[in-house]
């Protein structure tokens, strides 16, 4: 079964960067532009994993997250902080109901490593 991946992603040329990766390694993938649009997505689509970027308009990714954090079978969701601001924001992160966390700009070896630990039996 195609594991199902959610980007959450402001920046449109960031999005079909990580869209363009996620799908050459077989993951279906679903977009949003902001906080509001990731927590409907989750309802709608129930991926496997979140790629959630922490800084946006409308709602942030932390707020997004705790929220999704309060749905019913969320407690195993991989959501996985994107952010430009480093380490200093992995606390914050964690806090809210990430995961993990990985850097802007994007590193194709963290990345593939982060897919494999959160998706791979």
């Amino acid at each position: 079964m195609t594991k199902k991946v959610l980007i959450v992603e402001d920046y449109e040329d960031t999005r079909d960067f990580m869209k363009f990766l996620l799908e050459g390694y077989g993951y279906k993938v679903f977009e949003a532009t902001d906080g509001r649009e990731a927590v409907e997505s989750v309802k709608q689509e129930f991926p496997d994993l979140i790629l959630m970027d922490m800084s946006m308009p409308e709602m942030d990714g932390l707020t997004a997250t705790k929220i999704i954090r309060q749905f019913d079978g969320t407690a195993k969701l991989p959501i996985i902080a994107v952010t430009a601001h480093g380490e200093s924001y992995y606390r914050k992160a964690i806090e809210a109901g990430c995961d993990d966390l990985i850097n802007k700009p994007l590193d194709f070896g963290v990345l593939d490593s982060i897919l494999h630990q959160y998706l791979t039996p």
